[in-house]
């Protein structure tokens, strides 16, 4: 079965408000075996919110609405779903009772606008909502033929996730054939995604049960895998068996089989070589360390570094000679050995990796003037042989800086391989 989410409110319509419902909403359908194939935000526009309502029925068997519940002009959703499946309102006493309720027991008057969050949907059932005065909907009902469920649910969070966990979730585990959902994900760094799709899509189309998206970004490529079975011991079954062809197409490319992230696959074979490992970065700036420090328990295995950002700072943090920056330039490939080394010298670490660049926007001076934006040097060093890696990277200054921590990163995770 396939499900919609309809997300009302014209300020996720803005660049300053996000709709993060559909999120928790999609992680509870997939929960029940079912796949979201829609998601929609809608303002509060009677004629948009009609339509979108209309297109939904027709194409989803299960749709969710989050929002517009509430007692002002613009909060449409039960009027427009009434409206579209051309049912008629009623005032339900027993919601309005329980919203006066809720207002004597705050000590104020009920504005009479209050009262349509009392108003029911013909044929729907009321679900209560303990943490809100806006209670949400439930429809079950035959539409050509076909059956469909309905619910609209309050938009803000703190009361849309225990109301759809306590009375949504179980109607539609209620209403369901038994389904279950495995998935797994892959993940590569550092190369592009028309290689990945052209070594892996004639893996992955023998699998016409198994839904395959590739996902392409920050450094890496992901291919998800998703199958829906009645027994979940055959969802994963079928998932394992594309991801393990899969990766023995992609072999050592892949990092993570599980979708663990970089950094924690790289602390993970440090901790189970019993290596430590140091950072020196200078156009980096801690971008290297704090996605290693973002992982819980990293101390165990990252001692730390230095953020060598100045010539200066170079020679005083990490023992680089001054001659080398004045002869090479601080961005060159004697300097990135320097700094690797005197960092895991300074640091006692088993491993250190250094990282020195142009990121730009402005063009660099000195021994460094004629050099391209881009141009990042990376080494990593275990104290008797130094690799120096030499990169250009295209793009803005972030682009670069990232690019550089992703590559420092999987240039360690070979090495430990």
């Amino acid at each position: 079965m396939l499900a919609e989410i309809i997300a009302v409110g014209s300020e996720m319509l803005t660049p300053h408000r996000q709709d993060t419902n559909s999120l928790y909403l999609t992680a509870g359908l997939n929960d029940l075996g079912v796949i979201v194939a829609f998601k929609t935000i809608v303002g509060d526009n009677r004629d948009h919110l009609r339509s979108a309502i209309h297109i939904a029925i027709h194409r989803a068997d299960i749709v969710l609405l989050s929002g517009g519940l509430g007692p002002t002009e613009d909060d449409l959703t039960r009027e427009c779903l009434a409206e579209t499946l051309s049912r008629s309102l009623h005032r339900n006493e027993a919601v309005y009772e329980s919203l006066q309720k809720r207002f004597v027991a705050r000590n104020m008057d009920m504005p009479p606008n209050n009262a349509k969050q009392a108003d029911q949907i013909e044929g729907a059932e009321i679900l209560p909502n303990a943490n809100g005065s806006a209670p949400g909907q439930w429809l079950d009902f035959a539409h050509h033929g076909t059956r469909k469920l309905i619910a609209i649910l309050p938009g803000p969070p703190k009361e849309l996730k225990p109301l759809f966990d306590t009375e949504c979730k179980p109607r539609l585990a209620a209403a369901l054939p038994p389904n279950h959902m495995a998935r797994r994900q892959l993940r590569m760094a550092l190369i592009p995604e028309s290689q990945v799709d052209a070594r892996t899509a004639p893996i992955y189309q023998q699998f016409r049960d198994v839904e395959t998206t590739i996902l392409a970004g920050h450094a890496e490529i992901q291919l998800h895998f998703i199958c829906v079975k009645p027994t979940l011991a055959e969802a994963e079954a079928r998932v394992e068996a594309v991801s393990d062809a899969v990766a023995n197409e992609m072999g050592d490319d892949i990092f993570s089989l599980n979708g663990e992230s970089l950094e924690e696959v790289v602390l993970l074979m440090l901790g189970v070589r019993r290596q430590t490992l140091a950072v020196a970065e200078s156009c980096t700036g801690g971008w290297l360390g704090q996605r290693l420090t973002s992982i819980p328990n990293s101390s165990r295995v990252f001692l730390g570094g230095a953020i060598a950002y100045s010539d200066r700072s170079k020679t005083a943090l990490a023992d680089v000679p001054s001659y080398l920056i004045e002869e090479h330039g601080a961005v060159s490939e004697a300097v990135a050995r320097s700094l690797a080394e005197g960092v895991r010298r300074r640091t006692g670490s088993s491993l250190a990796l250094s990282i020195t660049g142009i990121a730009g926007p402005a063009t660099p001076r000195g021994t460094d003037a004629n050099k391209p934006l881009g141009l990042v040097y990376i080494a990593l060093t275990d104290g008797e042989d130094t690799q120096v890696k030499e990169i250009h990277i295209p793009g803005d200054r972030e682009r670069v800086r990232l690019w550089a921590t992703q590559h420092a990163l999987e240039m360690l995770r070979r090495h430990l391989q």
